[in-house]
Formats: structure tokens, C-alpha cells, sequence
């Protein structure tokens, strides 16, 4: 069992958040060396050079960067941090070797599995599965369904969770994606801008845009509906298979790192907050409503017949078949190329723990 934070070190946190909260200035960085402890036995034996790329998402993957879990855990390791805006952006990262791991949603992750791309590279865990935390925002506050968005143009970043979710509510909805609007390419960080120019009408995305726009539209619909639709997204890390290879003692323990940070945010939201708030600039009590728009699995609950256990890689395939159907991928490949896509030993290893 993973212990959570004493009550001197998540009091220190809780004054960094709130000085950053309170004078709308600080950052990570300025966090002391006194935030930073291993909830379990650091293993010193590992030296392994590792280039994280991270998103700006509420989940774990913030609480383990915020907290440096990795590098008290490791102290011989070499960590770095990367911060990229999109799935997509993550996996151009692994195909330039830029990056060993990094988060990705499920549509991205497909993607690099499948033709043309063929990274090789592994799925190795799931940081949440979306819910209604990602969502189509319609400018036009009397817009109550995606059918009256026919005509207009929409924002989504490609290749990213939130692409695939509007892709299939289009399609549910009977809308052509290629005829009936104009779907376009957009980073997070650049839709408000475009929203306020009036470039879009509406946008699919995730927090801290989504809030933003939601303040000033209305929600069409969500990831949360189309998962109910037989469409679920998560997000995931991915890794390149030549850094999984060589280092597996590295993987047990950033696992066990990740496991650490799903169990304080689903048995102490408020703590877990701190540091997500921390990392994205805003107060812990925005950080927990945007908590209930994910669902945050254990490692043994991934281990499980539901995720890396068995039906993860049939819900791959199903989705290249679909991103195949909207020419997003070249080929779909077997089944088994989604299983091998997959790296389950640390995760079952830590859920056996």
C-alpha cells in the first residue's frame, strides 16, 4: 500500500498553491526541495535518462510532476519534463525521438499503432477515462443540439480524444464531417482567441479551455455521451518500445509512481488538488469539479479483463476502424498488432501489490 503525504509536507503545498492562488504569481519551480518525498522505498539503483512530455490534464501525471515523485523515487535517474499541447504533438515527439514517454489519448495512441505512421511504441497506462470532461461548446447559446451546428465551423485539436468523440457524434447525429461543416485544426491554447474573432462557432475540447468557452456558450454534448454511445476515450501514457526495453526498473517504479497518484485523487480529492492546481495555475476547488470528469483506475483495476487484462485492445482496433473510415489512418491492422501495442508487466506487477 502507498502511504499519502504527511500533514507537514501537504501543509507546505497547501501555502504554495495559496501564494500563487493569492498574488497570480510563483510556479512549480519555485517549489522548495521540501516538497518532494517518495511515498515508498526509492530504488537509487536506477540511472536511467528519461524525456517526459506532459499535458496540461487534471490527473495523476500532474501530481507525480508537481510533487517529484519521479525524481525522489529515482534520485540517480535524469528526469526531464516537456509540456505539449495535443496528443498528436506527442506522438510527432516520439517519432523524432524527442520524447520516451508521454501522455496521449486513445485516438492519438491508435494512430501511432496504425499505418502510416507504425511507431514503435507502447501503451503502458491509463492516466483517466473521459467522461464530460471534454465537451462541444456551441457559441450560440440557443443552439441545443449538434444538428444545429450544420454550416458551421468547429474547432478541434486533430488527432486528440476530443477529434475522435466529435467525429463519431457527427456521425451519430447524421452529420457529413466533410460536407455538412467546416471541422478545423486548433491547439487548446489558441481556441479562445479564435472564438473571440468569431473564426469558430463551436469547439470540442478539455479544460482549462473548456471552462473558459462554457462561461461564454452553451454545452452541446460531451465525451462522456458518445463513450455511452459505444465510443469511450481515455487518456493514456505512451512510451517508445527501445525505452521500455531497456528500462524495465525504470517503468515498475513510474508506475508505481502513477498508481500513487490515482489512489490520493480518489481517496483525498482535496490534497490531490493542491498540486494540480499548482500546475495549472488555478485554485484547488476548480481543480476538483474537473476531478468528477474523469474516472481515475488503479493499477489493479487496469489489470483487470476491462483494460490491459483483455478489452483495451479490442477498443484500439475498434477505434482505427473507425479513424480508417474517416481516411485518419491508412490500414487497420490485426487485433494482436493492438495487444502487442500494449506494456502491462509494471501495471500488473503493482496491482498484485
Amino acid at each position: 500500500m502507498t502511504k499519502l503525504p504527511s500533514g507537514t509536507r501537504r501543509t507546505a503545498v497547501v501555502v504554495a498553491v495559496l501564494a500563487i492562488t493569492l498574488s497570480g504569481c510563483g510556479s512549480a519551480k519555485e517549489r522548495t526541495a521540501e516538497t518532494s518525498s517518495c511515498p515508498f522505498t526509492p530504488d537509487e539503483s536506477i540511472t536511467a535518462t528519461a524525456r517526459i512530455a506532459y499535458q496540461h490534464i487534471p490527473n495523476g501525471d500532474l501530481i507525480v510532476k508537481d510533487q517529484r515523485v519521479l525524481e525522489a523515487c529515482m534520485p540517480n535517474a535524469k528526469i526531464t519534463w516537456n509540456k505539449y499541447d495535443s496528443g498528436g504533438d506527442v506522438v510527432q515527439a516520439f517519432g523524432s525521438n524527442s520524447a520516451d514517454l508521454g501522455l496521449i489519448g486513445s485516438s492519438p495512441a491508435t494512430k501511432a499503432l496504425s499505418a502510416p505512421l507504425n511507431i514503435d511504441m507502447k501503451v503502458v497506462w491509463l492516466h483517466d477515462v473521459i467522461g464530460d470532461a471534454e465537451a462541444l461548446v456551441a457559441k450560440d447559446t440557443s443552439v441545443k443540439s449538434i444538428t444545429a451546428l450544420k454550416g458551421k465551423t468547429i474547432a478541434v485539436p486533430f488527432s486528440s480524444t476530443a477529434h475522435y468523440s466529435l467525429l463519431n457524434a457527427l456521425r451519430e447525429a447524421g452529420l457529413d464531417s466533410a460536407r455538412d461543416v467546416k471541422v478545423i485544426n486548433l491547439s487548446p491554447d489558441k481556441m479562445i482567441g479564435a472564438w473571440q474573432s468569431g473564426e469558430v462557432d463551436a469547439a470540442w475540447v478539455w479544460d482549462p479551455t473548456l471552462t473558459q468557452l462554457k462561461a461564454q456558450g452553451t454545452v452541446v454534448t460531451g465525451s462522456g455521451e458518445t463513450a455511452k454511445a459505444g465510443f469511450p476515450t481515455f487518456d493514456a501514457e505512451g512510451a517508445t518500445s527501445a525505452f521500455v526495453a531497456a528500462n524495465p526498473g525504470f517503468m515498475d517504479v513510474w508506475t508505481r509512481s502513477q498508481n500513487y497518484a490515482v489512489e490520493l485523487i480518489n481517496k483525498d480529492p482535496k490534497a490531490a488538488a493542491v498540486s494540480v492546481a499548482v500546475e495549472l495555475g488555478i485554485a484547488p476547488g476548480d481543480v476538483e469539479k474537473q476531478f468528477n470528469g474523469f474516472k481515475y483506475l488503479t493499477a489493479k483495476e487496469q489489470s483487470g479483463p476491462d483494460y490491459f487484462g483483455g478489452k483495451l485492445a479490442t477498443n484500439l482496433h475498434k477505434t482505427a476502424e473507425f479513424l480508417h473510415g474517416e481516411g485518419e489512418i491508412a490500414a487497420v491492422g490485426s487485433e494482436q498488432a493492438y495487444t502487442d501495442g500494449l506494456y502491462g508487466a509494471s501495471i500488473s506487477k503493482v496491482g498484485t501489490k
